[in-house]
């Protein structure tokens, strides 16, 4: 039986499969891989705890505490461009790892919590037109 708060059928188990393979790829890619680098030290840790958020963020289930847009800002070496990589290849590993309506609707989730994150970290960065604020 689904759980009715669900966003859709999906296991904690399966949430777990595909972020571990994210960041199996993460690792060796050539853009993503060095800014990941210079801020995990604990890649497992770092693992379930994002498994946590989408958890939260999927399955409505309570265990995720920090803030993705705080850690982001912090991170200082997050730029344009890269959020739309780091989707492109989150999609990959999605379409690889589950059925297609989970891959749609994991998808779907994780392009709007993008947009917001580009938006708080990189976009606020930049003046209409796409003019850089300097500081």
């Amino acid at each position: 039986m689904s759980d009715p708060l669900s966003r859709f059928e999906i296991s904690e188990e399966e949430i777990d499969r595909v972020v571990a393979r994210f960041y199996d790829r993460v690792r060796g890619h050539s853009m993503l891989g060095p800014v990941f680098a210079v801020h995990v030290r604990d890649w497992p840790a770092h693992e379930a705890k994002v498994a946590q958020f989408w958890k939260g963020a999927i399955l409505r289930r309570p265990g995720y505490d920090g803030s993705p847009m705080q850690v982001h800002r912090a991170a200082g070496n997050v730029r344009p461009g890269m959020f739309s990589t780091w989707l492109a290849l989150f999609d990959e590993v999605l379409r690889a790892e589950l059925a297609p309506e989970q891959a749609a609707g994991w998808s779907a989730l994780a392009h709007k919590i993008g947009v917001s994150l580009r938006q708080g970290v990189v976009e606020r960065e930049v003046l209409p037109g796409g003019i850089p604020k300097l500081k």
